[in-house]
């Protein structure tokens, strides 16, 4: 397969778009906000917090996962679009307790809507039914814990008893070739799934959360996805296509002006890009912007990144088109996970 070396002059002027939009507010979770407990039980560290660093990232490879993964499972978390969060440590989670947990999660959830804070989902006519069961077949080394998926589903009140129950929120937790290091310096009593994902109504994520933070002494905070670590994703997804090529590459900047400007850039090239060239490529794609329309994109942020087998953006959101690549970037962001966690 052909590669091209000259990137910043393979862009077409018909694959690059360029337009405003209305400026809008974003708003950070703190990481402060109910972290004393967690300090003192965890017996935080500048030595813990170091251990969460990676000292090597190696090239995406295949891992059918769909020989080893419920079919029903791997279903559900492939093409749908998640939330993504990181969270602190589970203090006494036990993954032997998951049938106890569901009834804890309903009754808590049906208290938040005799409250009214999960009415918005379905109504007052309605139950809800919550299940957790492991995924097997995703962990990738000794210290990984086993991912949990979480979901609810809801049923009207005076429903037929054949009446089908409705999924309307599903989440999961889980650590994929976590550092090593720093799972095996955790006490023992601390189960570090670190990385959370959820799809549904954003009521019933806060109470699923609520209940988490009361149960397990945890903190979640929103995973915001780097300009860095989205350069990665797109390294990875486009890497994993050296057999056919990039498909719907597709990248967006955000300019400061005023209004914001908005840069896309499309790629519909049969090449693909080596995970050691995201540098040169990246310097290549900004030389070019400003060598033909004056656009300096390092003084911007990349919000968004596309392929063929899955999108992330900066906000959080990410959705994995393809399991065979599944496990590479789940371990991506299982890193930037633990690196964001306040502890």
């Amino acid at each position: 397969m052909e590669r091209h070396q000259n990137r910043e002059t393979r862009t077409p002027r018909n694959n690059v778009v360029v337009h405003r939009r209305r400026k809008s507010k974003s708003y950070r979770l703190s990481y402060r906000s109910g972290l004393g407990a967690a300090d003192s039980r965890l017996g935080w560290s500048p030595a813990l917090t170091a251990r969460r660093l990676n000292t090597s990232r190696k090239a995406a490879g295949i891992s059918n996962i769909a020989e080893r993964v419920d079919p029903g499972q791997l279903a559900l978390l492939v093409k749908t679009e998640w939330q993504l969060s990181y969270v602190t440590p589970l203090h006494q989670f036990r993954h032997t307790q998951l049938k106890s947990y569901a009834r804890q999660l309903s009754a808590f959830i049906a208290a938040g809507k005799q409250q009214g804070l999960a009415v918005e989902v379905e109504g007052l006519q309605t139950t809800f039914r919550v299940s957790f069961s492991l995924v097997q077949g995703m962990t990738q080394s000794d210290e990984d814990a086993e991912s949990v998926l979480v979901q609810i589903h809801s049923k009207r009140l005076f429903a037929r008893q054949d009446e089908p129950q409705k999924p309307v929120w599903s989440g999961w937790l889980t650590c994929i070739n976590g550092n090593p290091d720093y799972l095996r310096a955790l006490p023992k009593d601390f189960v570090c799934l670190p990385l959370f994902g959820c799809s549904g109504a954003d009521g019933l994520s806060a109470l699923v959360k609520s209940w988490f933070q009361q149960s397990f002494d945890c903190c979640f905070g929103l995973l915001e996805i780097s300009h860095t670590s989205l350069q990665w994703l797109m390294a990875l997804w486009t890497n994993c296509h050296a057999e056919s090529g990039i498909q719907h590459l597709k990248m967006i900047w955000t300019l400061p002006a005023a209004p914001p400007l908005q840069v896309t850039y499309t790629e519909a090239g049969e090449n693909y890009i080596d995970i050691e060239e995201v540098t040169s490529f990246m310097q290549g794609l900004k030389s070019h912007f400003y060598r033909h329309f004056r656009l300096d994109l390092s003084a911007g942020s990349l919000n968004q990144v596309s392929t063929a087998l899955g999108s992330a953006k900066y906000s959080g959101r990410m959705k994995i088109s393809n399991s065979r690549y599944m496990i590479t970037t789940l371990t991506l962001l299982t890193e930037c996970a633990l690196l964001k966690m306040p502890i």
